[in-house]
């Protein structure tokens, strides 16, 4: 299992490899992070992103042992930015001479880059971004300037203390014409003493959510006065600026930026799929060392894992970052697949590309932050403690919420598509993962066929359920659509039911694609029927919560339903037995979970004890400013009331 959760045995064998180095070194401690005040946090950060580096350079590792190394290490750090953001950056809208010049540079770390897109004023909306670029033909320069306080740069993590370049997008203007946004190499502080340039301000923007959590990153803000910089470090791939201040678009397509954007909201999803999997990790071994009531003739109390109603809450989301782990695999592919397309200009399954990036990206997100918080809830009151490990992930984990696109903005963008899509039935076939509406008038006839609980165990059944239940939903939506005058309007009337539209859509892609991994090769003995399980516990756990949908579309009966749901409490009875060697064969290493509640050997108590004790707070038996403001109280002298 621990094979076919990595992918490969090369995958298995190169994460775990990683996963050792950085748990046995004491350099990457970090059970004192959430005491540390903000200085000592960043100092702190800084110091292990050093240690991080050093060993990338004396193992000579690759860049994939890096990406795992830098993962393993967890804590949010500039470098993340660096290589994450700021590269990618670069090599997807750089020309070649401007790649040869800025990428030896970055990934030596001979300068350290981040990626300043978000303003005070504006997140989702990049169109709407104030910075200006404005091309000054004379000195062939164009002047970086910030013209309102909600054009600062607002958020850029690894901008506040530490890079001295950025990639920054801002309003391209030439001849005193708005040519769109574009991205600049600027640079922000000296290489010398890493004092900010003339005409640049730039600081951190205070603390966020959480103890340690986030703080690691120094998230900044950015404002220029009238900064001038060379007219080559504008990124030309796509849009050019000649010297004489005509703007060319070259023979790159346009479309290459969003084989960009596919990438990065492909490493969202994996890394969905990694913060659900420690949260259930967590909340799955601590539910099988905890007891609680139960006990019979004096024996034993009850596994908290034992009772139903721990199993409909823990085993679902345990599915999910299986689910999860399998669609990111796929998006993986489907990443190869537009940019081999995008190299010999088939720009054919772009816009479904985009479009199921931007889905998956916003379910996988909001599922896991609340995936997260439940498995603290599953944990009781030990849960609370910072020590659970729960509490540092949930905070750093929701930002994904918001970042790369705010999840209901990026479920209203599906819609588009899923609306577009249906009104284009009658002369353009749909493709990938909308293929299912070619079968639209199928879809909307038939109505479910399943007779018994077991009938639900068939990926036929499960398939046809979800297809008819999502494009019912897109269809009405464009029915309802059509009737307004204004097709805008009607939008902004119906985003609501045009959202739970795309959920449809996203989930149907979800329990597609883990039946296609199904269909699969998958050696282990008794591996794949366990995957099986938890494949029909994804599904009908989702059509149990979405019964509305199932019914209120007409697809499913009431009857059927309570036979789906029938079947989910038998299935949960056959997770049990595995559960905990599920979770293990995620394969994280004690250090990387950071929580005591989900020990490997499960030594809980002892081990909650003994941190307790190594609170700061427990220094000293008498507690600083005990005597200066609690005994002078005690010792007062009380007068009866006059009253």
């Amino acid at each position: 299992m621990k094979v076919a959760w990595a992918g490969s045995r090369e995958a298995f064998q190169l994460s775990d490899r990683m996963a050792k180095l950085v748990a046995n070194d004491p350099a990457f401690e970090k059970f004192t992070r959430p005491m540390l005040g903000r200085k000592e946090l960043l100092k702190n950060t800084l110091r292990k992103a050093a240690h991080g580096w050093k060993l990338i350079v004396d193992l000579r590792l690759t860049e994939e042992e890096a990406k795992w190394l830098r993962l393993f290490i967890d804590e949010p750090a500039y470098t993340d930015l660096h290589w994450g953001m700021f590269i990618p950056a670069i090599e997807g809208q750089g020309t070649e001479e401007q790649k040869n010049k800025w990428l030896p540079l970055a990934q030596k770390m001979q300068i350290i880059g981040c990626y300043a897109q978000t303003e005070l004023g504006h997140g989702s909306n990049v169109q709407g971004l104030e910075t200006t670029a404005t091309f000054d033909p004379q000195t062939d320069e164009f002047i970086i300037d910030s013209p309102t306080l909600t054009s600062s740069k607002w958020w850029p993590g690894g901008l506040g203390k530490v890079s001295n370049h950025a990639v920054v997008y801002a309003r391209l203007i030439v001849g005193g014409k708005f040519h769109g946004v574009h991205g600049f190499i600027v640079q922000l502080r000296s290489l010398d003493d890493h004092s900010p340039l003339p005409g640049v301000t730039v600081g951190d923007i205070g603390m966020k959510f959480g103890n340690g959590a986030y703080n690691t990153m120094d998230n900044g803000v950015l404002r220029f006065d009238h900064v001038r910089i060379p007219r080559n470090q504008m990124l030309m791939r796509v849009t050019q600026v000649t010297k004489e201040g005509k703007v060319v678009q070259s023979d790159v397509p346009r479309q290459l930026i969003y084989g960009t954007m596919v990438y990065v909201r492909q490493t969202i999803v994996a890394d969905a799929s990694k913060a659900l999997s420690r949260a259930v990790c967590i909340a799955t071994r601590y539910s099988a060392v905890r007891r609680q009531f139960g006990s019979r003739n004096g024996g034993p109390e009850t596994q908290v894992i034992d009772y139903k109603t721990q199993q409909s809450r823990l085993f679902p989301l345990l599915a999910s970052a299986y689910a999860f782990r399998f669609v990111g695999e796929w998006l993986k592919w489907l990443y190869m697949d537009v940019k081999q397309r995008l190299a010999v200009n088939d720009f054919s399954t772009l816009p479904e590309a985009h479009a199921c990036t931007a889905g998956l990206k916003s379910l996988t997100t909001s599922v896991t932050a609340d995936g997260i918080e439940e498995c603290r809830k599953l944990c009781g009151g030990h849960g609370y403690l910072v020590s659970s490990g729960l509490p540092e992930l949930f905070a750093v984990y929701i930002p994904a919420c918001t970042y790369e696109g705010d999840n209901v903005v990026l479920l209203l963008q599906v819609a588009r598509f899923l609306v577009k899509t249906v009104s284009e039935l009658g002369y353009k076939k749909p493709v990938g993962t909308t293929a299912y509406m070619g079968r639209v008038a199928s879809l909307m006839q038939n109505n479910c066929a399943v007779q018994t609980a077991e009938g639900w165990l068939n990926p036929g059944a499960v398939m046809e359920a979800f297809e008819s239940r999502a494009a019912r939903m897109a269809v009405r939506c464009g029915q309802r659509l059509a009737k307004y005058e204004n097709p805008e309007e009607g939008f902004a009337e119906l985003s609501a039911d045009l959202v739970e539209a795309s959920v449809a859509h996203c989930q149907l892609i979800i329990v597609s694609k883990f039946i296609e991994k199904l269909q699969q090769d998958i050696p282990g003995k008794g591996v794949k029927q366990t995957l099986e399980v938890l494949c029909y516990v994804y599904a009908l756990f989702l059509l149990h919560k979405h019964q509305g949908d199932f019914l209120a579309t007409g697809y499913v009966t009431p009857k059927q339903a309570s036979l789906a749901n029938d079947q989910l409490r038998t299935l949960y009875s056959k997770v049990r037995p595995n559960a905990i060697a599920l979770v293990d064969s995620f394969n994280y290493t004690d250090h990387y979970l950071g929580s005591i509640l989900g020990r490997y050997d499960g030594n809980v108590y002892p081990k909650l004890y003994e941190a307790a004790w190594k609170d700061p707070l427990n220094d000293s038996d008498i507690v600083d400013g005990f005597h200066e403001y609690v005994q002078p109280i005690l010792k007062q002298k009380l007068r009866t009331s006059k009253l």
